[in-house]
C-alpha cells in the first residue's frame, strides 16, 4: 500500500506545482476567450493530424506541415497564446522528467 500512498503524495504535488498552477490559470484564461479557444483548437487538430499521419508512416504532407508551422507563427504573435504554449511546454516537460524517474527506477525490470 506503500507505493499507493506515495502516487497520491505525487499527485498532491504535481497539483501544487508552479507549472500546474500557471498552466492551469492561463488554460482558464484562454478557455474564456472563445476566438483564442478557437484558434488554439484549430492548430491542435491539424498539429494531431500531421503528427498521427508521422507515426504511421505516412509520407510527410509538406502542405499541412507548412499550414501547421504557419498557423504556429500566428498564434505566437498573439502574447497570451505564446505564453499558453510555453506554460504548456514547462508543465509536460516536468510530467516527461517524473515519468522518466518512475522509468528508470524499473528499468532493471524491463531488460
Amino acid at each position: 500500500m506503500y507505493v499507493y500512498d506515495e502516487a497520491n503524495n505525487l499527485a498532491k504535488a504535481i497539483k501544487e506545482s508552479k507549472e500546474y498552477l500557471e498552466y492551469k490559470k492561463v488554460k482558464q484564461e484562454v478557455n474564456s476567450n472563445s476566438e483564442m479557444k478557437s484558434k488554439i483548437e484549430e492548430f491542435e487538430k491539424l498539429r494531431y493530424e500531421v503528427q498521427l499521419a508521422t507515426f504511421q508512416g505516412e509520407t510527410q504532407n509538406t502542405e499541412k506541415t507548412k499550414k501547421l508551422e504557419e498557423m504556429y507563427q500566428i498564434l505566437l504573435q498573439d502574447e497570451k497564446i505564446k505564453e499558453f504554449f510555453d506554460i504548456e511546454v514547462r508543465f509536460n516537460i516536468m510530467l516527461a522528467d517524473v515519468n522518466k524517474i518512475i522509468g528508470e527506477s524499473v528499468q532493471d525490470l524491463l531488460q
